[in-house]
């Protein structure tokens, strides 16, 4: 799609605006909103929480993330208010409420008070200020821990465009026409991703249990819930097949890594999550996770290979094969139904000997082990570069979506007349 720009602008005297279309205006936001406080002061209210995907209605009959301990101090959110965690200038966001109820006192919730505005185009205004870091370098706090807030003085001499009314439902208008469309050619390849794991995962299940040959001879495992195995094939556990290396971990601290960046890989449960300057491992493994709610997660592997020089900290079992087809095993665990064997509800665990314990299906033949491996490495392959092209697609879709909304409010493209399509 090719854009054009309005006939003619000037500069708005505002540093993070640069220059505006040549009708437009600018208004602080103490001329645009007004800033509500009013605390309910009892309870049976919706709890409304402030989330990067928008106000969402908190279910706290759940249990689950931060509880207040008297929602009768929360303060009154009313349809079409606008609040904001302003106390987080990181990972914080706005949004324009669909609901009433009450939210955190913590939060700035505030309304349109200027006659001549129009609340949507506002509220991508708001929300660009956070994804574009806007509001950022008027903040104050400690970043480091996540309380990088917007001071109320800095909110209300905040300087924002402001177009002739009609313009701002024209844009508002556009704005949202536009994002439904690229919204559903993300959500159809977020879809075609969970598509392809499954599909992977499907493909890794039937060889790792049946073998490549569809018409192989089965026989009685011996094990109930097992059922038949191929004739030709074993069952056993895996502290038989894998040893155990969770002697040699040794953790370090965050504070013990220190700033400077290291060469070697530091992994946890999930993969690398750090680099540092020294190692305890130099030869392939298999690493599985031990804690966390990860154990619990079916949209990534468990288990994956490490290589090279690198530390493991205490959160990975660190596994080595005993007949050193280490993609063989990694594709078996992988496979493997992990959640009678894990522990813990808030903190889940598998625990060395829960997973020694595990039951698994594999060939004797040693050849015919690799062969399922090569077979997977291929297949898997395939499905992976799909899955990558698919993700990529979705990384240039949220940044043309991001780039859209920042373009269109700040007045950089025209959006008022008819648009050449490519």
């Amino acid at each position: 799609m090719r854009y054009k720009k309005y006939p003619s602008y000037k500069d708005s005297g505002v540093e993070w605006l640069g220059e505006i279309p040549e009708e437009w205006k600018i208004r602080k936001f103490k001329y645009l909103f007004q800033i509500r406080k009013r605390i309910s002061g009892e309870l049976g209210f919706n709890i409304l929480s402030i989330t990067q995907n928008g106000i969402k209605i908190k279910d706290i009959k759940s249990g689950s993330g931060q509880l207040s301990s008297d929602y009768s101090k929360y303060q009154f959110v009313y349809k079409d208010d606008y609040a904001m965690n302003h106390m987080d200038l990181l990972t914080g966001f706005v949004d324009l409420s669909k609901y009433d109820g009450v939210t955190s006192p913590d939060y700035r919730v505030f309304s349109l008070i200027e006659n001549h505005s129009n609340k949507d185009y506002y509220l991508y205004l708001l929300q660009m200020g956070y994804i574009n870091k806007i509001f950022y370098p008027l903040g104050q706090g400690s970043s480091e821990i996540g309380r990088w807030r917007l001071p109320t003085d800095a909110f209300k001499e905040f300087q924002a465009p402001f177009p002739p009314q009609k313009e701002q439902e024209n844009i508002a208008k556009y704005i949202k026409s536009s994002l439904n469309k690229i919204d559903t050619l993300i959500i159809k390849q977020k879809r075609l991703i969970e598509l392809l794991k499954e599909k992977r995962q499907a493909l890794i299940s039937k060889a790792v249990t049946r073998g490549l040959d569809d018409n192989v001879e089965m026989k009685d495992s011996g094990v109930e819930w097992l059922g038949e195995i191929p004739k030709g094939w074993n069952n056993s556990t895996l502290k038989f097949q894998l040893i155990n290396l969770d002697f040699r971990r040794i953790p370090i601290s965050a504070s013990e890594r220190g700033d400077i960046q290291g060469i070697y890989p530091y992994y946890g449960a999930s993969g690398i999550i750090d680099f540092v300057e020294n190692y305890i491992f130099d030869e392939m493994t298999i690493l599985i996770g031990e804690d966390g709610a990860n154990l619990l997660s079916k949209s990534t592997p468990l288990a994956f290979i490490a290589d090279g020089k690198y530390w493991v900290n205490n959160h990975a079992h660190i596994l080595k094969p005993k007949d050193k087809l280490f993609n063989f095993w990694t594709y078996i665990l992988n496979n493997l139904d992990l959640t009678p064997s894990i522990s813990g509800s808030a903190q889940p665990k598998l625990t060395a000997e829960a997973l020694g314990n595990l039951t698994i299906v594999f060939p004797k033949s040693i050849s015919e082990r690799i062969e399922i491996a090569n077979y997977l490495d291929q297949k898997t392959t395939q499905i992976d570069i799909l899955i990558s092209k698919a993700t990529k697609a979705i990384t240039l879709l949220q940044e043309k979506r991001t780039a859209l909304i920042s373009s269109v409010v700040t007045g950089k493209i025209d959006v008022r007349g008819e648009y050449e399509h490519t």
